[in-house]
């Protein structure tokens, strides 16, 4: 019974999302979705580090391999290139959306030659 409980999780990972755009809609829940990319950085030699993603962003190995520090700060990256692919994270950012429920329907007037057009709205 506790397996179960684990098993049906209600919030979506936007599995099936393609990396290579900044915003799209997720095809599973429908919800935008930003990708947003960031890189590790050492504080002390600036050197890209290996990152890893959970709750937060942090590098893989708790030491620098270049200077050996134990500081290091995360840089938003506006776009992703080849040579960064491998030191940077992803993560998935849902973009909340104020939508409401409306129909239109148009209304046309027919006076002989002349067609008058109008929009009606009908909120929920």
């Amino acid at each position: 019974m506790l397996i179960d409980f684990f098993k049906h999780k209600t919030e979506c990972n936007h599995e099936h999302l393609r990396s290579d755009l900044d915003e799209c809609y997720c095809p599973d829940c429908g919800a935008l979705v930003k990708n947003k990319w960031y890189m590790v950085r050492c504080s002390c030699c600036n050197i890209k580090r290996k990152a890893i993603s959970g709750y937060d962003i942090k590098p893989e190995s708790k030491f620098c391999p270049n200077c050996g520090s134990s500081d290091f700060y995360v840089q938003e990256l506006d776009d992703i290139n080849f040579t960064d692919i491998n030191y940077a994270v992803l993560k998935r950012v849902v973009i909340p959306q104020n939508l409401c429920a409306a129909n239109q329907i148009w209304i046309e007037k027919d006076n002989g030659l002349l067609t008058e057009n109008k929009l009606l709205e009908l909120r929920k």
